[in-house]
């Protein structure tokens, strides 16, 4: 492909979202991050270099270019994991500047500040289904309620996204021993369900004034159409708030629940990965740091000696 002057960023980062999102199979968010970062670079580095930031410049990109990128970011207050993330966006985006060039990527070697390793904190099982049963109660109508609660038990009795929860199809109902779902980079992953939350969902489908059917969302908002993520966030800090639980324990964090309970049950990593959807073991065995934490814990408590 003949190299042409980028005369306008926008039309390029365009293109860069298209490809995150339809070669790559990027979420929405994702992509939209990705090309802001894509617009912060080339802003920076039109005032860095003093001159157009083209193609060809780009693709001439010295590790002092992209260290005083990282630099001016933390600047600006990034911490390390959001820094991180930065870069990360700004390689990608420099690798599609040389596939649309049709050259191979030769990217500046420059090291991302490390993230710090924190672990996720599980909430107890009486927690969770505590904060589950109050977020219904909380609710202004009953079928709300039946929702909300049927959904946070979903997602600490199958460790689903809540993204992956929300995106259900009304077809997922009747819930059996197990249910497809689909995750991040439109993966699909068999997940098993409790008779409790099967029969959870049964109650909110049954008082649910809104069709269900086919395709549609399984979990619908107040006015009949799909359930936003935020409005549940929102109904589970109320009722966080009201049973005086910590401001960790959010929807996600039943997800972990989820996975550091299975482990200190027994299950083994592989096993988890394949519930928990994770592409990498890597990012399944933080969960064994939980589960040592936890047993370092009581032990501490427990032990005369300790």
């Amino acid at each position: 492909m003949d190299a042409q002057p980028l005369t306008d960023a926008r039309a390029l980062a365009a293109r860069f979202d298209q490809s995150l999102r339809l070669e790559r199979r990027r979420s929405v968010h994702t992509a939209r991050a990705y090309v802001a970062t894509a617009h912060r670079l080339l802003d920076f580095l039109g005032g860095y270099w003093g001159e157009l930031a083209t193609p060809e410049r780009l693709l001439a990109l010295q590790p002092v270019d992209l260290r005083a990128f990282l630099a001016h970011r933390r600047g600006e207050g990034l911490g390390p994991s959001a820094a991180a993330r930065e870069m990360s966006a700004a390689r990608a985006f420099l690798r599609f500047v040389a596939e649309q060039q049709g050259v191979p990527a030769q990217l500046p070697r420059v090291q991302a500040p490390k993230r710090p390793r924190t672990l996720p904190r599980p909430a107890s099982p009486a927690d969770a289904l505590a904060l589950a049963d109050e977020t219904g109660a909380l609710a202004r109508q009953p079928w709300i309620a039946a929702r909300d609660t049927a959904l946070l038990l979903l997602l600490y009795g199958s460790g689903l996204r809540i993204s992956e929860a929300l995106g259900l199809p009304a077809r997922t109902h009747p819930l059996g021993a197990t249910i497809r779902v689909t995750g991040k980079r439109g993966k699909t992953r068999v997940v098993p369900v409790l008779p409790m939350v099967a029969a959870a969902v049964a109650d909110y489908v049954r008082l649910c004034p809104w069709p269900l059917a086919g395709e549609g969302p399984l979990f619908l908002g107040a006015k009949g159409g799909p359930l936003s993520a935020d409005v549940v966030r929102r109904a589970v800090a109320l009722a966080r708030r009201s049973l005086g639980l910590n401001d960790r324990l959010t929807p996600h964090a039943l997800r972990h629940s989820f996975a550091t309970h299975l482990l200190a049950g027994g299950a083994d990593l592989r096993t988890l990965q394949e519930l928990l959807g994770h592409a990498s073991l890597s990012s399944t065995q933080v969960y064994t740091a939980v589960d040592a934490a936890h047993l370092l814990d009581v032990y501490r408590h427990a032990h005369p000696r300790a």
